[in-house]
């Protein structure tokens, strides 16, 4: 098989001839506690990044609005729902996965329910949203530790 230019597999164009992006939505749920701002995060339970800290999120499926797949990869991932109330950011740079090109919807979302596990997801649980960004990189998935300084420049606004 072909290699892309980041050594990873190169998928064969599909049918119409065009090789395009997989797409992905993430929930980033924020709520205040004694006045400090919390952020919903998971522990991957599997490659890649296994391990790492993470918004819960997946892959978007055929005949899926993003929105939709946020929901459900929240509900699955954390056992709890939830309701978009806007887009942090969308995030596309082609090494941010190292499986392959990875398109991402993150979604803001309301929801304070307390998470319970679930998924590919080991842990889920509510951070301080300050006290989490000062840990270091390495223990972050893909691109969430610069997409949760986004999702906190947002609700800081």
């Amino acid at each position: 098989m072909k290699m892309d230019e980041f050594g990873r597999d190169l998928p064969e164009p599909a049918p119409d001839g065009y090789r395009n992006p997989s797409l992905a939505a993430d929930a980033a749920c924020v709520r205040t506690v004694d006045g400090r701002k919390q952020i919903l995060l998971i522990t991957r339970a599997m490659e890649p990044s296994k391990g790492r800290l993470a918004l819960p999120g997946g892959f978007v499926d055929y005949n899926e609005d993003p929105e939709d797949a946020a929901i459900r990869e929240l509900l699955e991932e954390c056992g709890i729902s939830g309701t978009v109330i806007g887009v942090v950011c969308v995030r596309g740079n082609p090494e941010r996965d190292p499986r392959k090109h990875v398109v991402t919807i993150v979604y803001l979302v309301d929801s304070e329910d307390e998470p319970t596990a679930g998924d590919d997801a080991a842990e889920a649980a509510w951070f301080d949203l300050e006290e989490c960004l000062r840990l270091p990189f390495e223990q972050w998935a893909f691109d969430h530790h610069e997409v949760v300084k986004m999702v906190r420049d947002k609700v800081s606004q």
